[in-house]
């Protein structure tokens, strides 16, 4: 299956109920989510052996899904692909693309949809990522405000769900380093690597355009969610500009 999404995404959003103190993932479910970082000072064959085993242990529980995902830029181009796999289920194949966003994005929202996609199977208790930006998945579980937090809100929204529904449920992120080739990982690799994509509409490819829509609609949400929240102090004072009236958030070309 193939998607096309031509957007930008807010920055961050700092009143999400995922990230107030005590519902935070990592108060209720720490022990559920986990990072196998390569270890640099062992050789490829030992780090190939590691994911060997672990395709063959996931591939004979149909408990699991074993996800290898990548992303890269070409043309201004960014192009994700995911390889889902599952125990007497087709290779689930997703490719989207995107302009004008950087590749560390493009591999956040491709591990944000396989997540998505992989709970929406009742009996899955174990979800193991495989990618070669294991730093990406760390930011997910980063609290700190950061330019990815509102896609990361998204992702854990998603895992409490999967970790509400069983003790048991839990989620891997293997790290694998596109220079090591290994086999699953390797063809993914490729794949957005060779992928090539002609526009419908090249004058579309500017950043203006890919942006304006999606800023003013940021802008409208924010408007919104502020307005309505209850986070916002009792003694909120409104600021106001020399001629009385409301500051209001604007998007602005340029650096300033």
């Amino acid at each position: 299956m193939a998607n096309r999404f031509l957007k930008c995404f807010s920055s961050f959003s700092p009143l999400n109920s995922e990230f107030s103190s005590g519902l935070r993932i990592i108060d209720i479910f720490s022990d559920r989510f986990s990072f196998n970082v390569c270890d640099k000072r062992k050789d490829i064959k030992f780090r190939a052996q590691e994911l060997d085993e672990l395709t063959i242990e996931s591939s004979s529980s149909p408990l699991v899904t074993l996800i290898a995902l990548d992303a890269s830029i070409k043309n201004n181009i960014a192009t994700s692909i995911i390889h889902i796999y599952m125990v007497d289920k087709s290779l689930t194949k997703t490719i989207y693309y995107a302009v004008n966003v950087t590749s560390t994005k493009a591999k956040l929202f491709a591990i944000r949809y396989s997540i998505n996609q992989s709970i929406h199977f009742d009996n899955i208790s174990k979800i193991i990522v495989i990618t070669d930006s294991i730093h990406m998945a760390r930011k997910i579980f980063d609290f700190s405000s950061h330019p990815f937090q509102t896609m990361s809100a998204t992702i854990l929204s998603d895992l409490h769900d999967f970790f509400n529904r069983h003790d048991n449920n839990s989620i891997e992120f293997w790290e694998c380093p596109s220079c090591f080739k290994w086999l699953l990982h390797n063809k993914v690799n490729k794949e957005t690597k060779t992928f090539n994509l002609t526009l419908l509409f090249p004058c579309k490819n500017s950043w203006d355009f890919s942006k304006k829509n999606e800023s003013n609609n940021i802008i409208k949400a924010w408007k919104m969610t502020f307005q309505a929240s209850n986070l916002k102090g009792n003694h909120f004072l409104d600021l106001l500009d020399d001629d009385n009236k409301i500051i209001k958030p604007i998007y602005t070309k340029g650096r300033s």
